[in-house]
């Protein structure tokens, strides 16, 4: 069926800043069209190459569009022919195409009272809509081994035996990964456990969540760095807990601080990312490891220890977790997969006493019935054949080519704006911006021209602003990186 070729420019308005992807804004609008009946069924829409040109998109923006409205049968796409609109739109009633949009039943607002949460967006809550993207320090995707775990994931489904466990799994995740996770953990950093001692949880960010949810209480009181990882700040406030900030220096926390902190009063828990912290990068010296270690014995202190991305260390070998030396079952150890694979693919875990981890896996109930048992089983075959760890020697070594180039590039074009040390390990360098320039204000100009950077709002704590930005390299190519530090030259006015 044809019809007419329509004003799509004038009819989709992009919202730049919006925090719904493009995608989403482009997909979510045709559908509008077709309730509107602007768009009817059998009508031909145009080719990706031509709507990107029109919207002034990337074409992957529009291909990702159609994939969403073919995924929810709004679209059609047969094979040498253009995609059409759906003879058979998916609704559950037939309904009239006029020009009158049908009330939704939903208004702004709830007819009842509940507890409002406002938390500020996190830092990359508006990348998706940038051709360029600096973030805080994500993986690279494009070399994840996701076809090996696709492979593995396809074979054990077929398989009759894993049938029941895809839907009477265990809570605390597949036994095969925690038994798996287990044995890496004893073999990269000297974590001694059992798969009892370990939950599966989806993502870091839950484990996080469930730790603090069982060991704090209104009133109690958590030592953190300043500044500090700001969704774990987020989660202790939201518990009740009262922040004690500790500085961070280029040796990491300030373990003389935690100390005559104790002497006064104990805290409920010390929240510490010894490696690579968050925002900053600095690693914990072993000399107050050692003295925290101590600290932690003494004074029997509860502690998180984030290990988010402990596998990559490029200088030297990294100093072991805490959670490695004797802490009389003090030390609730929390790491993650996705660092190793892919932002999409949630799945951390928590390693603790065994009485700690049944609470947790209770906790974890509440929130989740029960993870990905399928996901957990494939991701166990992929360390029993040896794929992940060849893939974390390869992120590894790329990683700290990633690293040396970016940071030459910064040395290079932006030392007259920025202080930034060479990170020891992880994803990302900690930028300050010199204090003539507002971040806020270059980011802003830097995402007009297609690149995202961070504005830093989100590391500022209370009234300090470290006019500063986490800039991640591993996710980016030698041609992006160039061409990213092409834009913010630009960006600061340099010639």
């Amino acid at each position: 069926m044809s019809s007419p070729v329509l004003p799509y420019k004038a009819l989709i308005k992009l919202q730049r800043t919006s925090t719904t992807p493009v995608y989403l804004q482009i997909a979510n609008r045709l559908i509008q069209l077709m309730h509107e009946g602007l768009l009817q069924p059998g009508a031909a829409l145009p080719s990706s190459r031509e709507m990107a040109a029109l919207l002034q998109v990337h074409r992957k923006t529009i291909v990702a569009a159609y994939e969403e409205l073919m995924a929810q049968d709004w679209i059609v796409s047969e094979e040498r022919k253009a995609v059409m609109v759906s003879p058979d739109l998916p609704q559950t009633k037939p309904r009239s195409f006029g020009n009158k949009v049908q009330p939704s039943t939903y208004t702004l607002t709830t007819g009842f009272d509940f507890n409002h949460m406002s938390l500020p967006l996190t830092s990359m809550s508006n990348a998706g809509s940038h051709r360029l993207i600096i973030n805080d320090g994500f993986p690279d995707a494009r070399i994840a081994p996701i076809d090996a775990l696709m492979k593995a994931y396809q074979r054990l489904y077929r398989l009759p035996s894993m049938q029941r466990n895809i839907i009477y799994g265990h809570l605390a995740g597949a036994l095969s990964l925690r038994k798996e996770l287990a044995s890496f953990l004893h073999a990269s950093r000297g974590v001694q456990c059992t798969a009892q001692h370990i939950l599966v949880t989806r993502g870091a960010q839950m484990a996080l969540f469930v730790a603090a949810q069982i060991i704090l209480k209104p009133g109690d009181t958590v030592i953190v760095g300043e500044p500090n990882y700001g969704m774990a700040n987020m989660v202790f406030t939201n518990c009740g807990a009262k922040l004690l900030p500790v500085p961070v220096d280029e040796n990491g926390i300030d373990v003389d601080r935690i100390e005559a902190i104790c002497k006064k009063k104990v805290p409920k828990l010390l929240y510490i990312i010894p490696h690579h912290h968050h925002p900053t990068t600095v690693t914990l010296s072993p000399q107050r490891r050692m003295q925290l270690l101590q600290l932690i014995r003494q004074y029997n202190i509860a502690v998180i220890e984030d290990d988010y991305d402990y596998d990559f260390h490029y200088n030297s070998s990294p100093v072991l977790p805490l959670a490695s030396a004797s802490h009389n079952g003090n030390v609730i150890y929390i790491g993650s997969l996705t660092k190793s694979l892919t932002t999409t693919m949630k799945v951390g875990y928590m390693v603790a006493p065994e009485n700690f981890i049944d609470t947790a896996l209770q906790w974890r109930r509440l929130i989740d019935i029960r993870g990905d048992n399928l996901l957990e089983e494939a991701l166990a075959t992929l360390f029993q054949s040896g794929v992940m760890q060849q893939h974390l020697k390869k992120s590894l070594k790329l990683y700290h080519q990633r690293r040396d180039y970016f940071c030459a590039l910064l040395h290079e074009h932006l030392r007259d704006v920025i202080d930034f040390t060479v990170p020891a390990g992880g994803m990302a360098t900690w930028a300050t911006i010199y204090k003539k320039y507002s971040l806020p204000a270059l980011a802003a100009k830097a995402s007009a021209q297609g690149l995202f950077i961070n504005d830093g709002k989100f590391y500022n704590t209370g009234s300090v602003n470290y006019n500063a930005l986490r800039m991640g390299f591993a996710s980016l190519n030698e041609k992006e990186m160039e061409e990213a530090i092409k834009v913010l030259r630009s960006v600061f006015g340099l010639k």
